[in-house]
């Protein structure tokens, strides 16, 4: 008898701290478990991924990697913007109002939350990433989610610096016009 009370002891340890050592993560998440959505759940492979399936853009993956990003989990969702902590991306359209962990089957852009401000991330031709730079009023960014012809070069803006977006239908499916009226000066 006390043979068998002493494998319930060992055998549990042994297996945790051969986890450990390996560096598995066995993490639990009950709510997801008992989440009534149907819906398949994001995994690790899947980060990152676009609809279509194809991988996200390289420079795209530098950018979140240079700014220290991790992914909106889905328990984040429903957090009101301003409440949601730096260091996250997620997926919305040009209303912002909510961020997803996911990118829908509808087009929508990459926003990028770090510093405490709210950026959207996309591809723009070079012409109008110009008038940008060099701080000029009232123009218009045409911004893809994806690189398209003539619109090849990764591109953020600060979501405040954004007077009115809206989307426009594409062959490629939707472009955001983004219409900047004036870049506040930074006061140093």
């Amino acid at each position: 008898m006390k043979r068998w009370a002493l494998y319930l002891i060992v055998v549990p340890l042994g297996l945790g701290g051969l986890v450990y050592l390996v560096g598995l993560n066995f993490s639990i998440h009950v709510a997801d478990m008992w989440s009534k959505s149907p819906q398949a759940k994001k995994t690790p492979r899947d980060v990152g991924r676009t609809p279509d399936g194809n991988a996200v853009p390289q420079e795209v993956l530098m950018l979140r990697h240079k700014h220290q990003l991790r992914p909106l989990t889905e328990r984040e969702e429903s957090t009101p913007i301003p409440n949601l902590p730096n260091g996250i991306y997620g997926f919305s359209t040009c209303s912002v109002v909510e961020l997803h962990s996911t990118r829908s089957n509808t087009f929508s852009l990459e926003i990028q939350k770090h510093d405490g401000i709210m950026f959207y991330v996309g591809y723009a031709a070079d012409e109008q990433i110009e008038h940008y730079l060099t701080s000029q009023k009232n123009f218009h960014i045409l911004m893809s989610p994806h690189p398209r012809e003539g619109a090849s070069s990764l591109f953020d803006i600060p979501v405040e610096f954004v007077s009115k977006c809206e989307e426009r239908p594409d062959e490629d499916g939707v472009l955001f016009d983004l219409f900047v009226k004036v870049i506040p000066e930074l006061h140093i």
